[in-house]
């Protein structure tokens, strides 16, 4: 009896210790299972949302950010402007997140949430509608500062003096803004999210409304703070003291794209009794929220012409022989103070850049040409500049070499008068190295045409894009619109023009073809993830493809990772090896590596190989490899490059890093109800202190040591 008492014990002991072993790994499993499951029932997450973000510059921070650990608040929908008044004065449960109804945000309503202490963040909702008066959160002033004139320098012009270039601007994109804002980009979770105000907060025959009530949490917490001074000096300390620290803030690192009429050997530099005509546009576009930049006018009319143009001189014969190369050039950071005109000159001048500015014969600039009125095309000059009688000569050849190509055409080219200065460009750039004649080619007399310059707002609807209904997205892609045709007529007038600034004598026909164009536009701006996009990219490249807008905006890049172009240099760069380049006969290896190729002159041409198309009743590719001259220029302001994080004289815009961007909703209980939780969680864990204190004071006896025990009989 005895014995099997014994055995007994022993038994619970072992069951004992294993059962307490199970429960830890069962609480354990319990933590790292069960949290997700807890979480995913309490928290609805925000999937689609953009959020504004900080960004810094030689002076002082712009943008977005909240506490570290985000900004809560209770929602308040704001449908109109009489709805303020319950979250800046009357409502009971501050602090709110107001969601904001698209067509109210506005600086105005801005200034009033941002000066309250009762607001903890701002959703904003997406308007697939624009707003008919116009919105642009950009400056009046556009790159104020960093253009030719100064005070020093043309001062009757500087600060916009002469002519407010975009008289809708609000300048919000460049305020300080001490909680976070997001937009939210899904109609969906916009609607669940009102429901839940709906079900929940509001107001009841007059009362308040009683808990549970919902609330929104938005994190958008930013590493840097005060400036760019502040922000690289801290960088260079954490990388002097560990390996593998982690920076705060990191430059605005692009890519220009370019290539010419006649290859140019990258490897050292031009004669320079050799002359070229540069031909360029802008190719990337801002607006207030992050990576959300449509850039239709301000950005996507000018480099689509541009590329239109430079497929119709690459298809003209004997151009080989004109007196002299045409370069194409395509500047990526322009937003930022000109970054990418900025380092080119001076790379220009260091001797980096196979082209120096004394090579340059004239420039002409496109910006902002698919919102013409009248058909009117304008041509803006410096009025500086043109008081030098060479330059002034040059110049005056240009505008007539317009104007001439214009005649029999659906444009209608016209110069301004010599008093109005040039409207911000990246021609302003070259004039501030050299007295370079050039012009700048705009759909506007004085003030922009557009009117959601940098928005969200500035899409294909923008610039008048329209598909008959019933359309698949490949019919969408063939389908020549006005828009394509106009901006064709475009791109004809100036591959004329560029023609004949070139030497050009001929009488052939140059005609830019609207097919091109209008499939340029349905890739750059409705849908990139098509057949023709993808037959001419790269393998590596496919994840360039978006189903969706391509985006132009320009985000901090962390320096070890900028050497391979970002997205819309990517397919810029694709885009133009296939209108101006040609297909060879290599393998793919010889391809991917042109120094195995026999060919004196490769070291002219840059090789990509290309998806290819389709073929015909299969679903494999047949790829080739494409011979050009396009190239990509990496450009950082070169205020980073000589340590220079207070310059006056160069970009020195910076964007914060972060850790976690997420939005969610939930339920807020009352606080009695929070508080007696609380309560009966101490009770609980009070309870189950002294519950396991007196079971391992007894556990002498309840539990037996079956080493100590004796057996008798």
């Amino acid at each position: 009896m005895a014995l099997r008492t014994v055995c007994c014990v022993r038994r619970l002991s072992e069951a004992y210790r294993g059962w307490r072993c199970l429960g830890l790994v069962v609480a354990l499993l319990a933590v790292v299972c069960g949290g997700n499951s807890v979480e995913r029932k309490i928290y609805i997450p925000l999937n689609s949302t953009a959020p504004c973000v900080r960004l810094l510059n030689a002076t002082h921070q712009v943008g977005c950010q909240s506490s570290k650990n985000g900004d809560t608040g209770v929602i308040h929908v704001v449908e109109q402007e009489e709805d303020l008044q319950w979250v800046l004065e009357s409502g009971p449960h501050p602090p709110y997140i107001v969601v904001l109804e698209a067509h109210l945000f506005t600086r105005d309503t801005m200034q009033k949430l941002k000066g309250s202490r009762r607001v903890s963040g701002i959703a904003v909702t997406f308007s697939k509608t624009s707003p008919a008066a116009g919105f642009s959160p950009d400056p009046p002033c556009p790159n104020d500062g960093f253009g030719l004139y100064t005070s020093d320098h043309g001062s009757q012009y500087a600060h916009c003096n002469n002519i407010t270039w975009n008289p809708l601007g609000t300048g919000l994109s460049y305020e300080e803004f001490q909680f976070p804002i997001f937009l939210l980009r899904d109609e969906n979770e916009t609607e669940v999210i009102k429901q839940c105000y709906r079900d929940h907060n509001v107001p009841q025959n007059g009362s308040a409304p009683q808990h549970p009530l919902c609330a929104m949490q938005l994190s958008s917490f930013m590493n840097a703070v005060t400036n760019t001074v502040t922000c690289m000096r801290r960088n260079s300390l954490q990388s002097s003291f560990s390996l593998s620290a982690e920076g705060v803030c990191d430059s605005i690192i692009v890519h220009n794209v370019w290539s010419s009429l006649k290859p140019i050997n990258t490897t050292g530099t031009i004669p320079q009794e050799e002359e070229l005509v540069v031909a360029a546009a802008r190719a990337d576009s801002h607006s207030f929220f992050w990576n959300l930049a449509p850039g239709a006018d301000s950005a996507v009319s000018g480099f689509v012409t541009l590329l239109a143009a430079a497929e119709a001189l690459h298809k003209l014969n004997g151009t080989q022989d004109l007196p002299r190369n045409i370069m194409f050039v395509f500047f990526q950071g322009e937003i930022y103070d000109y970054i990418g005109s900025s380092r080119m000159v001076y790379d220009m001048e260091k001797g980096r850049f196979p082209v120096s500015l004394g090579n340059i014969h004239s420039f002409v600039e496109l910006n902002q040409v698919a919102l013409r009125n009248d058909s009117y095309l304008w041509i803006h000059t410096d009025p500086i500049s043109r008081n030098n009688e060479t330059v002034n000569a040059t110049v005056q050849e240009v505008v007539d070499s317009l104007v001439s190509a214009s005649h029999d055409s659906n444009v209608t080219v016209q110069e301004i008068g010599h008093s109005q200065p040039l409207p911000p460009a990246s021609l302003h750039r070259f004039l501030r190295a050299r007295n370079i004649p050039g012009v700048v080619l705009t759909d506007h007399r004085t003030a922009y045409s557009n009117r959601y310059y940098h928005s969200l707002y500035d899409t294909a609807d923008n610039i008048h894009m329209r598909y008959p209904e019933g359309l698949t997205e490949e019919e969408q892609l063939e389908y020549i619109t006005d828009t394509a045709r106009s901006l064709a007529d475009v791109a004809t007038v100036l591959a004329n023009s560029l023609y004949k600034l070139a030497g050009g004598k001929g009488t052939e026909e140059i005609k830019a073809d609207p097919k091109t164009v209008t499939q340029m536009l349905y890739g750059f701006l409705k849908m990139s993830n098509n057949s023709w996009f993808q037959s001419i990219i790269k393998e590596d490249w496919r994840k360039v493809l978006e189903s969706g807008q391509v985006q132009y905006y320009m985000t901090g890049t962390i320096k070890g990772n900028s050497r391979e172009p970002n997205y819309p240099a990517g397919l810029l760069l694709s885009v133009l090896a296939n209108l101006t380049g040609t297909a060879v006969n290599l393998t793919k290896e010889e391809c991917q590596n042109p120094e195995k190729i026999d060919d004196p002159k490769k070291e002219l041409y840059s090789y990509t190989w290309v998806q290819g198309p389709i073929e015909s009743n299969t679903t494999s590719r047949r790829p080739y490899c494409v011979r050009s001259s396009i190239r990509s220029h990496m450009a950082e302001s070169p205020a980073f490059e000589l340590d220079q994080w207070d310059s006056t004289e160069y970009s020195t815009w910076t964007e914060s890093r972060w850790k976690e961007i997420k939005g969610r909703i939930f339920l807020v209980p009352s606080r009695e109800l929070e508080v007696i939780t609380l309560v009966l969680g101490i009770a609980i864990l009070l309870v189950s202190l002294v519950a396991t204190y007196f079971i391992n004071a007894k556990a002498d006896i309840l539990f037996t040591n079956t080493n100590d025990s004796e057996v008798a009989y």
